[in-house]
């Protein structure tokens, strides 16, 4: 099992939702720097869908640089996602401040909002 997987009631085509999932893999360090990826036929296999389907997503991933094929070895994880990192960081932060301004207009208090966050931080930290 890759942990990478797609969800048919999903609206997004099938490859989109395998590049978001995988971008997210390895943001989260699921995926490691240089850690090969599955094969397209291993893949396709497992998730029972298209091979083309996981090769256009890799092939996307791969003008992205969030992975890189190596010829007769295979597909690996980009050896320093830290730019990807900080890009896809960056990017939700933005979405962040527009959120919370978004809140604070429709009259959400410091006080809610830190609440919220407090509850995220205890789910997210919470060892049970």
């Amino acid at each position: 099992m890759t942990g990478i997987q797609v969800d048919p009631r999903d609206r997004r085509p099938i490859y989109e939702q395998l590049i978001a999932n995988i971008r997210d893999l390895v943001l989260r360090g699921t995926l490691g720097p240089d850690e090969q990826m599955p094969s397209v036929r291993a893949l396709a296999a497992e998730l029972a869908i298209n091979p083309n389907t996981i090769q256009k997503a890799y092939a996307e991933l791969e003008r992205q640089g969030v992975i890189y094929s190596s010829p007769g070895r295979g597909s690996f994880v980009c050896p320093d996602p830290t730019a990807m990192r900080r890009a896809e960081q960056a990017k939700r932060l933005a979405a962040l401040w527009e959120d919370l301004r978004e809140a604070h207009r429709f009259g959400f208090s410091r006080a809610e909002v830190e609440e919220i966050l407090d509850e995220i931080w205890r789910d997210e930290h919470d060892p049970n």
